[in-house]
């Protein structure tokens, strides 16, 4: 138990970003959070609050990190009080983080990281370590993807999720909303639904869009005659649409013979190779060999039942490579409602299938999506633009916040 303990103490230690705030406009020093490990950590949360801190550091603030982690025995114990409470089966560690003591217990641990490293304003990416007491003499923002409202629509995981998990949870969603002094989120979609389902007040939330990962916009020659189709899931296959791909990928093969599919996975489900000998499966790739990926494929298929954003879409995209997805969540929004992609309306095989053939029949079409969309998100994602916005709301809050002390 001691052992235990001290781990999570260290766990929850700032680790240190530091550089010299060379503005008087900005909030100074700020740490970022996430329940999915370090911050500053690229590999965690698709690398966003690692993104985030070095723009923020190029802005000239100084950020820290903070991991607000569990140890097994917590974890254990909050798994038990879950069930025991009638919130149902569980079937992942996210549902368990999702109940008000969890939550709690994160919260008191970044509020306590932060008293000691001199640590005012936070920055939260995601709220599994929300609600933040005002009594805790911390400023907290929040950078999001999703809400809980929304995640309701398209979760795999629904059917075991009972009415008094779901509706307690939506009820600690909205008390942690209302606990911010600014929400930003990656899409206008969820802005729209933290006004509309959750009564935030519409100055209180800014859509500030995000990046991507480290890939340079490809500007060298690209064939899109080549029949080669791309699907990228380094976790979460089934949530991220794959076997969806893979029946739909059948079934267009059955019409168009010279269709290739390469997906990128993490590998759990050994079978999968066997049972679906015509793809090729690659998991673990050095970030290389994934870019070239992206640069060779002439259409990303990636109906992703219940991403709230995709940082994969923007990948292809800076790549000229147009995508194919589920007509939900961010991707209408970063299609630019389908002008660099196709929309598909339900999570079905056979309409995935005859997208992907029409997608595919015409190759001009596709090289002028692919240059339509790479100078759209060119022009409207990137990190330093989302941190830029996120500082300007910031900054805006701490010079009122002077103003009425004064």
């Amino acid at each position: 138990m001691l052992n235990a303990n001290r781990a999570v103490q260290n766990e929850s230690l700032p680790s240190s970003r530091k550089r010299r705030n060379e503005s008087k406009a900005l909030p100074g020093r700020l740490a970022i959070t996430s329940v999915y490990g370090d911050p500053c950590d690229p590999t965690t949360w698709s690398g966003a609050p690692n993104n985030v801190a070095t723009s923020f550091e190029r802005l000239g603030m100084e950020v820290d990190g903070i991991f607000p982690g569990l140890s097994a025995f917590e974890k254990w114990r909050l798994a038990a009080g879950y069930i025991l409470s009638g919130y149902g089966a569980l079937r992942n560690s996210e549902t368990i983080f999702r109940s008000l003591p969890a939550r709690y217990l994160r919260a008191e641990r970044v509020a306590d990281a932060a008293h000691r490293a001199g640590i005012r304003t936070v920055l939260h990416t995601g709220t599994l370590d929300l609600p933040a007491s005002e009594a805790d003499g911390l400023e907290h923002f929040l950078y999001c993807d999703q809400t809980w409202d929304l995640s309701l629509r398209y979760r795999v995981d629904r059917a075991a999720l009972t009415p008094k998990a779901c509706a307690e949870f939506d009820e600690i969603e909205r008390r942690c909303y209302a606990g911010m002094r600014h929400i930003f989120t990656f899409g206008d979609y969820v802005r729209d639904n933290l006004i509309a389902h959750y009564d935030v007040a519409p100055d209180r939330v800014t859509s500030v869009g995000s990046g991507m990962g480290q890939i340079d916009p490809y500007l060298g020659p690209k064939d899109y005659d080549n029949g080669f189709l791309l699907f990228v899931a380094k976790h979460l296959f089934e949530a991220k649409g794959g076997l969806l791909v893979l029946e739909a990928f059948r079934r267009a093969k059955k019409q168009r013979p010279d269709l290739k599919l390469v997906v990128v996975w993490d590998g759990k489900d050994e079978s999968l190779p066997r049972r679906y000998p015509e793809v090729e499966f690659r998991s673990r790739l050095r970030w290389g060999v994934l870019t070239s990926l992206y640069r060779r494929a002439a259409l990303l298929v990636q109906p992703m039942i219940n991403d709230p954003w995709g940082q994969v879409y923007l990948e292809a995209l800076a790549s000229r490579t147009p995508v194919l997805g589920l007509n939900r969540n961010g991707l209408p929004e970063i299609t630019h409602h389908g002008a660099q992609g196709f929309l598909v309306d339900e999570p079905d095989s056979t309409a995935l299938a005859d997208a992907i053939l029409e997608a595919m029949s015409d190759p001009s079409r596709l090289a002028l999506m692919g240059l339509v969309g790479q100078r759209y998100i060119q022009r409207h994602y990137s990190w330093d633009k989302a941190a830029k916005k996120m500082v300007a709301a910031m900054a805006e809050y701490e010079t009122s916040n002077k103003e009425s002390k004064e």
